[in-house]
């Protein structure tokens, strides 16, 4: 019966590895997204501030280029000024120049309000140089550090199933059976639970002394009585060599 048991805990243990590399494997997609997703955002707040200093850029470019055809307006007005034949040409022409100067004026302050604007997005965008600099490649090294884990479950949940195989194929067909029983109606897929301080592991309740002391005996199946798990606990043996 010992051997048995110590069978049945190996397969509990073989399966909660397989469980938890199943859920690496088929959550990989959503959690590889995840992570796309993160750099991808990171991106976005660059692009957006990339976007600002292109589009201030192009405004400022927009009104040196407005400042420049209002100075060729003025230099008319002005030799219109000079070559005014009435008064009324001469007042025209005063009041067109005025009217380029104050708007040169306002577009010049614009200007200027466009270069501060400027200024502090190229410094952001210094500030966050390392990132940006760095961002492709860290991507890269992220998704191939999570491939290789998922790759690594994929081999070792493989091997784990083989050895599962190996295992449940000798254990006696009732024994099995009750196994899978246990196993299938529990949310957690646990049916051979470890006794810890005296409490099953799986319930949580405290086993009378008496039950305690049949189950590290393993001279027979146990099960709690709250759960009814199958019950066991790890040797000292057992310990030294999973230490080892």
């Amino acid at each position: 019966m010992r051997s048995e048991l110590e069978k049945l805990i190996d397969l509990q243990i073989t399966d909660t590895n397989l469980r938890r590399l199943k859920n690496i494997i088929n959550t990989a997609d959503q959690k590889r997204a995840d992570i796309e997703q993160e750099f991808e955002q990171h991106a976005f707040s660059i692009r957006e501030i990339q976007n600002r200093r292109d589009g201030l850029n192009s405004e400022r470019t927009e009104l040196e280029k407005q400042i420049a055809e209002n100075k060729t307006y003025n230099e008319r007005a002005e030799r219109n000024l000079k070559h005014a034949q009435n008064q009324k040409e001469y007042e025209t022409a005063m009041r067109e120049m005025d009217a380029l100067q104050k708007q040169i004026a306002q577009l010049e302050t614009q200007v200027v309000e466009k270069m501060t604007a400027l200024e502090e997005v190229e410094k952001e965008l210094a500030d966050r140089a390392d990132e940006i600099n760095s961002l492709d490649s860290k991507r890269a090294e992220a998704i191939g550090q999570f491939d290789a884990e998922v790759a690594k479950a994929k081999d070792e949940f493989e091997s784990e199933s083989k050895k599962r195989s190996a295992v449940f194929d000798t254990l006696p067909a009732q024994l099995a059976n009750v196994y899978n029983r246990l196993a299938q109606r529990s949310r957690d897929g646990i049916a051979v639970a470890e006794v810890i301080s005296g409490s099953c592991t799986a319930c949580h309740m405290a086993l009378r002394p008496q039950m305690v002391l049949e189950v590290k005996r393993m001279n027979g199946i146990v099960t709690c009585e709250s759960c009814t798990r199958i019950l066991y606990v790890t040797q000292p043996a057992q310990n030294e060599a999973a230490a080892s």
